[in-house]
């Protein structure tokens, strides 16, 4: 059984959490998930607007990159494989997941998902949660700190490689 992996890292700036997704951008493979988690303006979105925006550009496939507040889903026909950006905010039952086909995407596409605590038993086990802390500092209110939580045997090694130095 692997171990879990753990790392904190201070962004301060969005240009920081830019790069860092845009890095790991070039790390992710197909059955890769990533859950987003953090309150309304903490982040969430520009992470993986950044992510999906850097993919676009190493394929050629350039397109706006809205928010899924509304539709819930967003995918990119992108490589390595298909991202799906997903927004779980108006969710009220896990049950609602599986309507939107997220399940089977976890397993066939890259998955972003903001507000994953509406998973509830359908957390997937090797994903990275990254968790995303605003904080004030020098009069500055752009700096985050973020946490990666996930298996070591499959995230330690892409998250720490993806940090700008």
């Amino acid at each position: 059984m692997s171990q879990a992996f753990s790392h904190q890292v201070h962004f301060p700036s969005p240009d920081h959490t830019r790069r860092f997704a845009e890095n790991l951008s070039t790390r992710l493979r197909k059955g890769d998930v990533i859950l987003l988690q953090g309150g309304i303006g903490a982040g969430k979105t520009h992470f993986a607007r950044s992510l999906i925006q850097a993919l676009q550009v190493r394929t050629g496939q350039i397109e706006d990159v809205p928010s899924p507040t509304f539709t819930l889903v967003q995918t990119y026909d992108l490589s390595p494989a298909e991202v799906w950006h997903a927004d779980l905010y108006r969710l009220t039952h896990p049950d609602e997941v599986e309507e939107l086909g997220l399940t089977q995407a976890f397993q066939e596409a890259i998955c972003l998902v903001e507000w994953p605590d509406r998973l509830g038993d359908l957390w997937p086990d090797k994903a990275l949660l990254v968790y995303f802390t605003p904080v004030a500092e020098d009069g500055h209110e752009d700096h985050r700190v973020i946490t990666f939580e996930g298996d070591a045997d499959t995230w330690r090694t892409r998250v720490l490689k993806s940090v700008p130095a």
